[in-house]
């Protein structure tokens, strides 16, 4: 079992919610963290029809257990949360009445979200878990992360493209198709490819559109479904400075490497090729979400291009700190280049500032 960054420190006095793509190892981090909890698990199906018909049976079995704020130990944890909106409005009354504490965990927020559920008006706590991080893995060997992706079932196996090639089937399609989330299966199978192939790189909602043979609105509407799943994020383009002509459009990563490598069904990621490049970016990218996240600094990632094709990859923070990733096999060291920005300049001539051993 891997030793997960996150810890939701502040679970001991509030409800929280706990929100990642399926199988980053959401379950198995509450397990270890509340062994002794009570816990409801919407995807055993007895629980969840259950539960479905009767929301107020989780009321009723915490004050017949005569809990309370002051005799809970443990949060109670209820896992897929969004698989029943109703519930909330119970944990709500349980919150206010008894002080009880909550763990809500899930895979997406937009069925709440679109459903006007009861998000408990700011009474709990957002928590992230992202697929395993470079800390978080003993003997980390970069090539297989790029080769296999960072979610745990996937990292561990010594043949993890069936595996892939499952997540995508179930996960990105099946369960999207079955939220109800778009009627267009095939448009958005499409779509889901065309994705993939400009991973990381500037989005055209136009060009898109074309290959998917449906409107710029539409492919936009695909893409925030991605984010409300947690399939994906945007990265928008950091336009502090206005001296030059920048590129605005935004970049979209998806939230481990493995849809990816399914989806665009590329070959072996090796050093020194143009995939490489590509996936160690990504990869970096997938650190640096996971930090500004567990570090709870909360800061802002954007990227930094001008029309003319100057760039640096990551810009963190109000303090323009920026990050351009270069490779190099030289003594098995992959290093990142730090930028400052100056005047609305970017300053490449910086030394390396931080090097990372990773085992190739």
């Amino acid at each position: 079992m891997y030793q997960r960054i996150q810890k939701l420190n502040l679970s001991s006095g509030e409800t929280c919610f706990l929100w990642g793509p399926r199988q980053t190892g959401k379950s198995t981090l509450l397990k270890s963290l509340f062994p002794g909890a009570m816990r409801y698990d919407l995807l055993l199906s007895t629980e969840f029809q259950n539960l479905l018909r009767q929301p107020n049976i989780i009321r009723e079995q915490c004050l017949a257990a005569g809990l309370s704020g002051d005799s809970q130990k443990e949060p109670i944890i209820i896992d897929e949360i969004q698989k029943i909106p109703a519930l909330l409005d119970e944990v709500h009354w349980l919150i206010e009445n008894k002080g009880i504490r909550f763990i809500l965990c899930g895979s997406s927020a937009r069925k709440l979200k679109r459903g006007h559920a009861n998000l408990l008006g700011g009474r709990a706590v957002r928590y992230e878990l992202f697929p395993l991080t470079y800390p978080e893995i003993p003997g980390f060997s970069l090539i297989k992360a790029l080769n296999s992706g960072l979610i745990p079932r996937h990292y561990n196996s010594p043949t993890p493209e069936r595996l892939i090639q499952s997540y995508v089937g179930d996960y990105l399609k099946e369960e999207i198709v079955a939220e109800a989330l778009t009627r267009n299966i095939p448009a958005f199978s499409r779509f889901l490819e065309v994705a993939a192939l400009s991973n990381g790189q500037i989005v055209s909602y136009n060009n898109i559109a074309r290959e998917c043979g449906v409107s710029s609105p539409t492919v936009k509407e695909y893409f925030q479904i991605l984010e409300d799943t947690l399939i994906g994020r945007s990265l928008t383009a950091f336009q502090k400075r206005k001296k030059r002509r920048l590129i605005t459009s935004p970049k979209f990563y998806f939230f481990d490497l493995s849809p990816v490598i399914s989806l665009t069904s590329r070959g072996r990621v090796e050093p020194g090729s143009e995939l490489f490049g590509r996936a160690f970016e990504h990869f970096i990218w997938m650190e640096i979400t996971a930090h500004a996240s567990y570090s709870e600094q909360f800061y802002p990632i954007s990227f930094w291009r001008t029309s003319s094709g100057f760039k640096v990859d990551f810009v963190l923070g109000d303090h323009e700190v920026a990050i351009e990733v270069k490779s190099a096999e030289v003594a098995k060291v992959v290093s990142i280049f730090l930028c400052e920005i100056h005047h609305g300049q970017f300053l490449k001539e910086r030394k390396i500032l931080c090097d990372f051993s990773y085992g190739f």
